[in-house]
């Protein structure tokens, strides 16, 4: 056995071990899906490849018994490759925060989500990044809110992503449309006027498995021309990177803008700066390793 896979096997971690072994046997990962099937196992190349680069880790049983049936036909030690595994990494999400936390009433969105049989949906997904772009028209309505996000699976089967829009007050939801740009298409809508609330389904063209990554972009129009002077963005489950640009009109531009963050609705800003608009008349945040709560830009008009 060469001193380098030696050494990988002592020292670990699992996916150099992996690929050591792979490396010191001249089997490709074709050939080692091949020799898996023979033994009832059925594991994908594109896995087998995830393993050796340690973008994923076997956990589940089958997973587990592929490795002792990789460590035979690698002409490996029993529980040579096992044992660098370890006690499993823990499943899901970290914990969030309920929707009260949020949004206000939190029953109605409640309700909206059980329409759409979408409460659990966002423990199955992790906002990796997210970028909005906001334009503010010179009537000071928020005309349009595009979106582009990538999410990441944390329990197999997510097929979809849950929208959740709230309009400013005097919004008229009958005038709020959604529309899907790249990467997803509009499934059902239910609207609440009272709250001008509006939830969506944005569906894939696949189901997730653990680990997966998608991109998607949506665009969201309310021409209901009510006036607004902010715009938040909650999270219930911690979240990579968020980026907010707002642009307004040259017509009609505020005279104060900051940025802030709130653990909720009714709590304070304990995080607030300054923003100064560029000469695209436009100013942006980014927040990163975010905890659940809500960040947003607000303004003040003349």
């Amino acid at each position: 056995m060469a001193d380098e896979l030696q050494a990988a096997l002592r020292a670990g971690p699992f996916h150099v071990a992996l690929r050591a072994a792979v490396g010191a046997r001249g089997l490709t990962l074709e050939r080692l899906r091949h020799r898996l099937a023979q033994r009832g196992l059925n594991v994908g190349v594109s896995t087998l490849s995830y393993w050796q680069q340690g973008l994923r880790r076997p956990e589940r049983e089958e997973s587990l018994r592929a490795v002792g049936a990789l460590e035979e036909i690698l002409d490996l030690p029993p529980r040579a490759l096992l044992g660098l595994l370890g006690p499993p990494k823990p499943r899901g999400r970290a914990p969030g925060v309920a929707y009260s936390t949020l949004f206000r009433p939190a029953q109605v969105v409640s309700a909206m989500l059980d329409e759409l049989d979408a409460v659990v949906d966002d423990r199955r997904l992790h906002i990796a990044v997210m970028y909005e772009s906001l334009r503010i028209g010179p009537d000071r309505s928020l005309t349009s809110r595009e979106t582009t996000q990538v999410v990441q699976a944390h329990e197999e089967g997510a097929d979809r992503y849950i929208m959740i829009y709230r309009g400013d007050a005097g919004c008229d939801v009958e005038h709020v449309t959604v529309t899907a740009l790249e990467d997803c298409r509009v499934g059902r809508v239910t609207r609440d006027g009272a709250s001008a609330t509006v939830v969506a389904e944005l569906l894939f063209d696949r189901s997730l498995r653990v680990g997966d990554t998608h991109v998607l972009r949506y665009r969201i129009a309310d021409l209901s021309g009510a006036e607004s002077c902010f715009y938040e963005r909650g999270f219930r489950f911690p979240a990579g990177q968020y980026v907010l640009r707002v642009a307004f009109d040259p017509a009609e531009l505020p005279v104060r803008i900051h940025r802030f963050a709130r653990r909720g609705p009714g709590g304070g800003e304990p995080t607030a700066a300054e923003l100064t608009l560029n000469s695209q008349h436009a100013v942006h945040l980014m927040a990163a390793a975010l905890q659940p709560g809500l960040v947003g830009i607000r303004w003040a008009w003349p």
